[in-house]
């Protein structure tokens, strides 16, 4: 597994570089334009091509372009590879020109059907439109992008790919401090940020294509067998890969009913709990669906093959629980300070805060299950069983949906049980109640992850290596008393109130200092009930 094990750390390098961008960026969006209706407006503007970004390009495209390069690859033809490149490159340009121009002519009908909080013809309603149109060619650059990126996947280059949303964030910290101050609605830069970013994105990657010999030429390529198998793949996967995405939409929708500013609490919250996810969980997802796919597609099959499988899954769910556990913990303890560290400047308040620390928390509590979903998919995808993962997400979110509607009543009952003003009413006056919507989707992961792995198990696919729940146990142990180490260092240092006087380096030195310490005490904890560095490479428990 030690291949393995450098490889994930690659893509995580690449992806952590991009993703402390990413804070960098959210930093000047909040110091610049803090947390209100101009706000809103664009993250719903930029979520909904983001959204199918995720869905088509990162979701359902690569989860079933990978596995289908990966067999052509395993055959030694590099001319058929190049062909099926070449053939579902024409393809999707073709499908997402047209999206892009519907996109592009439906946008003031789309804000209303995902924001129906933006009245129509309000001023928030109209921005969210006017950006949607700039933002919406994204998605044509973007999933381009991602198949130039699935390509250079299953060659083994992950770095690259990992690294290539930084230009995401450059592009929107500049638009945000150099193109801003220009335009009459300064918010508005950041659509046309976003729009940049998709084209060098792709521009990049494609420079790194050339290198391989495998730039693609576009042809329609509709009748090529290897793009009919894609797209029967890709027709489960529209949905059972990304669950999480559709929940975070509805959770978007229902936001726009609450009070203004839940949009932007939600995503920044969620900015900091993807961090992780991001990572590593994401990156262990990219490293292990080609492997996994190689191994059922090698030319001399053997009975090894299905345990060589097993272990390999076995691997990275350890990995990814050695990381969750502890990033959970440490998160969700330290949710205020660490919004305070980077956010509280300029338009961004207090409250807003203690608003986005709470869907923090909540989010947090849910990590593990996100993490054991990025895992724990891949052992279907790379066996071509696309159906699977359909069911259980028809069940995830119907219990997202659920838990959405059941939290916010409850919450509305028991944070504004004494006001006389109706229900629609008392969603727009109470604060907190975005907090339903991340507990919700954290619930809905455990019901999502819990179900996967039992389908793996009845499969045969996975096989729980001796020694799992004593791991789990010492993880679960060393998290706690991380957390409760942290705890008491917040509570005797005072620190909220003390950073609220300091500058933005001394917040970020404390909060480095208390990071690190809650990252010494898991790790020696861990040394001292016997884990060590090898057991992230050894196939057994």
């Amino acid at each position: 597994m030690a291949s393995l094990f450098r490889s994930t750390a690659n893509t995580s390098s690449g992806t952590l570089v991009s993703r402390i961008l990413g804070f960098v960026r959210d930093i000047v969006l909040a110091r610049s334009f803090g947390a209100g209706a101009a706000t809103d407006a664009f993250f719903v503007a930029f979520k909904i091509p983001n959204l199918l970004r995720r869905l088509f390009a990162e979701g359902s495209f690569a989860l079933a372009f990978v596995p289908v390069l990966a067999e052509y690859r395993e055959r030694g033809d590099r001319q058929s590879a190049r062909e099926l490149i070449d053939s579902v490159f024409g393809s999707l340009l073709a499908v997402l020109l047209v999206v892009t121009a519907l996109g592009v002519i439906a946008a003031p009908w789309i804000i209303g059907l995902v924001a129906p909080g933006f009245e129509a013809g309000s001023s928030s309603y109209l921005l969210a439109s006017e950006m949607l149109r700039i933002t919406f060619p994204y998605l044509l650059f973007i999933s381009l992008t991602a198949l130039v990126a699935g390509v250079l996947n299953t060659w083994e280059k992950f770095w690259l790919p990992a690294v290539t949303p930084a230009l995401l964030n450059i592009s929107l910290i500049c638009a945000a401090l150099l193109l801003a101050p220009q335009l009459e609605v300064p918010i508005v830069a950041l659509a046309w940020g976003v729009l940049a970013a998709g084209v060098l994105q792709l521009l990049l990657q494609l420079l790194a294509l050339q290198r391989l010999g495998l730039v693609p030429r576009p042809r329609w390529g509709f009748a090529h067998i290897g793009v009919r198998k894609i797209m029967r793949l890709m027709v489960p996967t529209l949905f059972g890969s990304s669950v999480a995405q559709i929940n975070i939409l509805l959770d978007t929708l229902l936001a726009t009913l609450l009070l203004t500013g839940s949009v932007s609490w939600l995503y920044y919250s969620d900015r900091l709990f993807e961090f992780p996810l991001g990572v590593f969980a994401i990156a262990l997802s990219t490293v292990v669906l080609p492997r996994l796919s190689r191994i059922l597609n090698r030319k001399q099959p053997n009975d090894g093959h299905i345990a060589e499988f097993t272990a390999t899954l076995s691997w990275a769910m350890r990995l990814a629980l050695m990381i969750s556990i502890p990033a959970a913990v440490g998160l969700g303890v330290l949710a205020a300070p660490i919004l305070t560290a980077m956010f509280q400047y300029g338009e961004f308040t207090a409250f807003d805060t203690r608003m986005a620390s709470w869907s923090l928390m909540a989010y947090c509590a849910g990590l593990p299950a996100f993490f054991a979903v990025k895992v724990l998919a891949p052992g279907f995808y790379a066996r071509q069983d696309t159906l699977t993962p359909v069911k259980i997400g028809f069940i995830a979110m119907f219990a997202n949906m659920l838990g959405n509607i059941l939290l916010i009543i409850a919450l509305v009952h028991i944070m504004a049980p004494e006001q006389t003003a109706g229900f629609w009413e008392r969603l727009k006056q109470t604060p907190g109640l975005h907090v339903a919507l991340a507990l919700a989707s954290s619930l809905a992961a455990y019901i999502n992850a819990g179900l996967l792995l039992y389908k793996l198990r009845q499969s045969g696919f996975w096989q729980a290596r001796a020694g799992l729940a004593a791991l789990i146990l010492k993880l679960l142990l060393a998290a706690l008393l991380m957390g409760i180490v942290l705890s008491m260092a917040m509570e005797y240092l005072q620190i909220i109130d003390s950073w609220l006087a300091g500058y933005w380096w001394q917040r970020a030195v404390v909060l480095l200092v208390l990071v690190g310490s809650g990252a010494a005490v898991y790790g020696l904890t861990l040394l001292s009930m016997g884990i060590r560095q090898k057991d992230l490479f050894m196939e057994s428990g």
